[in-house]
């Protein structure tokens, strides 16, 4: 009965109330698939891939990202850095409005104002509310008066000391502006009862079965000929609970897009060199660009590490030595990636050194004399942990350091234990991943700082090194950019030389996208942006 009165109301959610085969044929929806359930379409809580990507389509913060990375104008036309990078002033548009809501005043939309992002960032770092965002801002901005409204279109943040990432930072989807009166309203709640400025407004909502939103008929951006985004008539969001359904789903032309490459169906869809198989060519476009994603394996380096091997850095050149990366790649993801020989920083960062990206190409002869002259015991037993969905990947690297000599045992956990292992430091050897925040390479140095230990931070390995440390603080206290990139690549080669992870893959974004979609662009950040996007039909764009 439950499915029944879904399909029945999911339909009139998608046509409208259209009436004729005809129109409803027409409708421009665009359909994906979620394997992970969305948690809430309250921005203080994006923090997965899941729940970013359908904030996305509801909310707008100050500025926002172009396929490069970089920042361009959103609610905020323009902005200056003031005072020594320690005061931000945005100067807002003034036609910019929420979505209808019974909540406002007569007219039932209503203007953004500056007052809305001071209420909207003090929630972010309102103990209260917990968002896990709050640290974005917590130790950065002033504790006094961090958030001011000068006027209802400028709006100022002021910081504690400069930081030269914070304008990305303000691109995270936690910095979207949210209506107070309508927050109040819900409470907790406010997760399904989402009021937003974005593309698409909030239609409906069926956990585990399906999501739906509208056209925001009064979105306030254009495309380059001045007509109003977005062009789609609504996004529809499935939970098929697994990639190989979905990957059936996307063939039956039930969903658009399929997002990231699985073992079940990566052989089906690509040859070993990383092409789209003939079979799919006419009706399926393949999108692979970088990715900010660092797969990699970490490695305890103090706190309750077992295995006083580990500890000796020769060891841990060896471990990077002994893994012929480039047949990984090839069998195991069919080239989706570039082999992991440099640092942490991937590709397309500044700070990424390209001079490194041979630094431990596979020698295992390299491997093992390290092993020898670190006196490395061969009875000595390593335990890799990991989640099942990467045990391909573990049994790879364990039967690659087996050759050198080295004893790997894998133990798997569901993800939150993993997580949870890893935080109390009792992971010695662990598989990880770091997808950035923001497009900084500081987001990814600073797993390596050391007041940034575990579980009160990032540093999961408990790495520690004074000139790295010393590295990192030059680098927030530089506006110069090119002295910064300088220190970045410093600390990148520190990790390099110390080894606490051994890198295994730089991640590409890859998308599997129906042929009758145009403007489906990717980004560095995987971001699912539908403002652009078009369906054909009988070889020609519906308007």
């Amino acid at each position: 009965m439950r499915k029944l009165h879904y399909a029945i109301l999911s339909t009139f959610l998608f046509l409208g109330g259209c009436e004729t085969k005809e129109s409803d044929a027409n409708r421009q929806v665009f359909r994906y698939n979620q394997e992970s359930d969305i948690s809430s379409l309250d921005p203080a809580f994006a923090r997965d891939q899941a729940n970013i990507w359908a904030v996305n389509q509801l909310f707008n913060g100050l500025i926002q990202l172009n396929p490069q990375l970089i920042p361009e104008p959103s609610i905020a036309k323009k902005w200056e850095i003031l005072d020594a990078g320690r005061l931000y002033r945005f100067y807002l548009r003034t036609d910019v409005t929420f979505h209808e809501s019974p909540l406002f005043e007569n007219p039932k939309r209503r203007m953004v104002t500056a007052h809305d992002f001071v209420y909207s960032f003090s929630r972010i770092i309102d103990p209260q509310v917990a968002s896990p965002g709050a640290w974005i801002f917590n130790d950065k901005v002033d504790s006094l008066a961090p958030f001011s409204a000068i006027n209802d279109s400028v709006f100022e943040i002021r910081l504690k000391q400069a930081f030269p990432p914070f304008l990305g930072i303000l691109s995270m989807h936690y910095c979207s502006v949210v209506p107070k009166e309508v927050v109040s309203h819900y409470g907790k709640d406010f997760r399904e009862h989402p009021v937003g400025t974005g593309p698409f407004k909030f239609a409906f909502w069926e956990p585990q079965e399906a999501l739906v939103f509208h056209r925001n008929e009064s979105y306030f951006e254009v495309d380059s000929l001045g007509h109003s985004l977005p062009y789609l008539d609504a996004v529809h969001i499935s939970f098929l609970p697994d990639k190989q359904a979905a990957f059936l789903a996307f063939k039956q032309d039930k969903i658009d897009f399929i997002s990231g490459i699985d073992p079940s169906f990566k052989d089906d869809v690509l040859t070993k060199e990383g092409s789209l198989q003939s079979k799919y060519a006419k009706h399926v476009v393949l999108q692979k660009s970088p990715y900010l994603n660092t797969e990699y394996l970490g490695i305890l380096m103090e706190g309750k590490s077992k295995s006083n091997a580990l500890r000796n850095k020769l060891t841990r050149q060896a471990m990077n030595f002994a893994i012929d990366r480039k047949s990984m790649m090839r069998f195991l993801r069919n080239n989706v990636g570039t082999p992991g020989t440099a640092g942490f920083i991937p590709p397309g960062l500044p700070g990424f050194d390209s001079s490194a990206m041979n630094f431990y190409a596979y020698n295992p002869n390299m491997a093992k004399k390290l092993l020898a002259d670190a006196g490395y015991n061969r009875s000595t037993s390593i335990v890799l942990y990991t989640t099942p969905s990467y045990i391909d990947l573990a049994v790879f690297v364990q039967k690659e350091l087996q050759k050198v000599g080295m004893n790997v045992k894998i133990e798997t956990s569901p993800g939150p234990t993993l997580r949870q292992l890893i935080n109390k430091s009792e992971a010695e050897f662990f598989r990880g991943s770091w997808i950035a925040d923001y497009p900084d390479a500081e987001n990814y140095l600073s797993l390596f700082y050391s007041k940034n230990f575990a579980p009160n931070g990032p540093n999961y390995t408990h790495f520690k090194n004074r000139d790295f440390d010393l590295y990192f603080e030059d680098a927030l206290n530089t506006t110069n950019d090119k002295l910064r990139i300088q220190l970045y690549k410093g600390m990148d080669s520190i990790i390099r030389q110390e080894a606490p992870v051994v890198v295994l893959f730089y991640d590409q974004v890859f998308r599997l996208v129906n042929s009758s979609l145009v403007g489906l662009e990717s980004n560095p950040l995987n971001l699912l942006d539908l403002k652009r996007v078009r369906k054909l039909y009988k070889n020609k764009i519906e308007q």
